[in-house]
């Protein structure tokens, strides 16, 4: 994989690229639904020769990469998050960072920091492992809310600002972050804020009998995500991203979407904003790309809601927790 601190796409992020003739570039050469299915099915079944037993955690980053989101995976530890992550970035011939959280990482750890050369007796920006094509934040939930925050901007403009100067990140840029449920006393909640800028929260599971056997078999040697290669290149994922945009979505379903938002919001303390209803509808275009439709249907947009919206609400106290409102959102309202 490139590596971020050479040439190609870590330069493309710090701005020697333009942007607007890329973005046309990419139109121009758009993916059909059926390429994108193919692209899609290529992937997970390369992630797939290391992660056993668990397409469907699979479609879900496949989905989250092509609607141009984030994703964050929750569960306990060693159930193969931080495997399936390293999994996915090895897959598409992209720029791979890995960011450790830990209590004392700091946020220009994280973005990078502007450091003094003497020999030119001026200040160069060293970029921080954020300028990659996929970013892995392993335990994220370990660092304290001012680095945390660290990610806030580069998640949602997809660039980095440090003292007073503005970078663009490469394209794609897909943040991939684990955290682990089990030791509340020494971890970190994560801002509300940063909650709503992943488009998915998932989680793994242990496996079965079958599967955590097949699991052994395979790792007794070498880790074999180590052996993973390409199977899609940056330039296929970005005009299989074009192609997703493009998926066909009615007002009416459009409208299926805003109304299921607002039930959220009529029924918890902090419902589902318009970010979310915005990622809802990027998440059910991908999904209906990789079944080969051009268009959206209601399915889609079952399909996506819990691990889109879920995540995003706060009921009150006692109450219906946000999986359990997605579902009577979906049970109530029409699809019309």
């Amino acid at each position: 994989m490139t590596d971020p601190g050479e040439s190609g796409p870590l330069g493309a992020g710090v701005g020697e690229r333009d942007d607007a003739t890329r973005d046309a570039t990419a139109e121009d050469a758009a993916m059909e639904p059926a390429a994108v299915a193919e692209l899609a099915d290529r992937v997970a079944d390369n992630v797939e020769e290391v992660i056993v037993g668990k397409r469907e955690a699979v479609e879900h980053v496949v989905v989250t990469l092509l609607a141009r989101g984030h994703l964050l995976v929750e569960d306990v530890p060693g159930v193969g998050k931080t495997t399936l992550a390293k999994a996915v970035a090895r897959s598409i011939d992209g720029s791979f960072k890995r960011v450790q959280f830990t209590p004392d990482l700091l946020p220009s750890d994280v973005t990078g920091v502007n450091v003094f050369d003497q020999r030119t007796d001026e200040f160069e920006f060293q970029p921080g492992p954020v300028f990659a094509n996929v970013v892995l934040g392993d335990e994220i939930n370990r660092a304290p809310p001012k680095t945390q925050s660290a990610l806030l901007e580069a998640m949602e403009e997809r660039q980095v600002t440090t003292d007073g100067e503005t970078r663009r990140l490469p394209d794609p840029f897909c943040v991939i972050a684990t955290q682990n449920d089990v030791e509340p006393g020494q971890t970190y909640d994560l801002p509300v804020a940063e909650i709503d800028r992943f488009t998915k929260k998932i989680r793994l599971g242990y496996p079965d009998t079958d599967e955590e056997a097949e699991i052994i078999g395979r790792m007794a040697g070498d880790h074999p995500v180590e052996a993973v290669e390409p199977v899609a290149t940056i330039e296929d994922v970005r005009r299989a991203r074009t192609a997703v945009g493009g998926i066909e979505a009615t007002e009416e379903l459009r409208r299926y979407v805003a109304r299921l938002a607002v039930h959220t919001r009529r029924n918890a303390r902090l419902g589902v904003s318009p970010r979310g209803s915005l990622a809802l509808l990027r998440a059910s275009q991908a999904r209906a790309a990789l079944d080969g439709r051009g268009y959206v249907i209601p399915d889609d947009v079952q399909a996506e809601a819990p691990t889109v919206f879920a995540h995003r609400i706060r009921s009150d106290s006692g109450g219906a927790d946000g999986a359990e409102i997605v579902a009577d959102a979906l049970d109530r309202v029409p699809v019309e």
